[in-house]
């Protein structure tokens, strides 16, 4: 008769205690890493933060599989109109000042209004409006809304043209993103900081995925990539996208760069790469042929900072509505409704800014003003009036 096998079990009482540490280090490591990301202090929800934990621990490529997934079959639909109240109307735009003082600091001239992209536009639909605290009397921050395309009628983006000659910029670290703390500058905003502050919004994607490097107030965080769009900001407040060349020579007037991706607006033309839809040149999540929340910033010919965002957008649209915007280069930033926004701010009698004289950018954006006036994982902008002794 053949013998019975016998089935292997470990007899050494050592071996096994020591595969039960093992376990226990492994679960206990995991416990920790994972329980610590869901209790950090920041405002975003447990979803988030559990996703967040994944995708920095090896699961980006299973996230994005489920979330274009997710996006593919909840595209947005075609036709419809915005919901009441989505763009804003002109009525409040012309009970504010819009045009200059005879005398006061120098200052742009205010933007034209941007041509609707649908046959038949709603009332305020691309006509710039003035908000934020005024320099001398005079609004360096103008916002508008309207549809970012002539088949997704009921969507609703926004834009936001900043006067650099009025207003000045500074480049805020997160607790998490780019690391390496504390900087200069972190969340969350002062109360000094909200005597001068106008607007803040997002910055680009975490550093892992921006293809890109990070250098703020004499510190690398990541190494500078050129041919990398970049977010510039010089000593005097100024700001910049450009095509970075200078490899790890930082010029001696330069402040902050926030590098993600390539330029997406280049010598005032979308670059033809907006068209692909590799997920890994726009989004480590999901793809340029999937349409969700993108932001986006550029530079116009005479210097003006144009803030772009909105639900529903390809790179290609993102582009689109900068260019219309009068932006001659133009990159991405953040994408995904987590991370889009864009808050102004009008405290009275020129007071502190706080986040119940916030106001969105675009109605549905997901977070509420108060995001930068507390902790926050993420590094973004924030954009303050100039002192006019006048």
């Amino acid at each position: 008769m053949p013998r019975k096998r016998r089935k292997h079990r470990i007899r050494s009482p050592r071996l096994r205690a020591a595969i039960l540490v093992v376990v226990i280090i492994l679960l206990g490591s995991f416990t920790w890493s994972f329980g610590s990301a869901l209790t950090a202090n920041n405002q975003q929800s447990l979803s988030i933060k559990a996703v967040e934990w994944v995708r920095g621990h090896g699961g980006g490529q299973l996230l994005r599989v489920a979330e274009d997934f997710w996006y593919t079959w909840h595209q947005p639909p075609k036709g419809g109109t915005p919901p009441k109240g989505a763009i804003l109307d002109t009525a409040s735009a012309k009970a504010k000042p819009v045009s200059a003082p005879s005398s006061g600091p120098p200052h742009l001239p205010a933007p034209a209004n941007v041509a609707p992209f649908v046959a038949h536009p709603l009332p305020g639909e691309g006509v710039w409006q003035p908000e934020g605290r005024t320099v001398g009397g005079i609004h360096g921050l103008y916002v508008t809304t309207m549809r970012p395309d002539p088949v997704h009628t009921s969507l609703v983006a926004g834009l936001a043209w900043m006067d650099p000659k009025l207003l000045s910029f500074t480049l805020f670290a997160g607790g998490a993103e780019p690391g390496g703390g504390p900087w200069p500058n972190m969340a969350p905003i002062s109360s000094s900081q909200a005597a001068s502050l106008v607007s803040a919004f997002n910055s680009g994607f975490r550093m892992r995925d921006a293809r890109g490097g990070y250098y703020s107030n004499g510190r690398m965080a990541y190494p500078l990539v050129n041919g990398q769009a970049s977010f510039v900001i010089y000593s005097n407040g100024t700001a910049n996208v450009v095509q970075w060349q200078q490899g790890q020579n930082i010029p001696s007037n330069v402040v902050s760069v926030r590098q993600n991706l390539s330029l997406i607006i280049n010598n005032g033309k979308i670059t033809p790469g907006v068209n692909s839809p590799n997920y890994q040149q726009w989004g480590a999540t999901v793809g340029n042929s999937v349409l969700v929340w993108r932001s986006g910033i550029g530079v116009t010919s005479d210097g003006a900072i144009i803030y772009a965002a909105g639900p529903g957008l390809s790179v290609a649209t993102l582009a689109g509505l900068l260019q219309r915007a009068g932006a001659v280069r133009a990159m991405e930033l953040d994408i995904n409704s987590a991370w889009v926004d864009y808050f102004y701010f009008n405290p009275p009698n020129g007071g502190l800014a706080a986040p119940a004289n916030g106001t969105r950018l675009v109605y549905n954006m997901e977070r509420p003003p108060q995001r930068y006036f507390e902790g926050t994982a993420r590094d973004f902008i924030a954009v303050f009036a100039r002192p006019y002794p006048g």
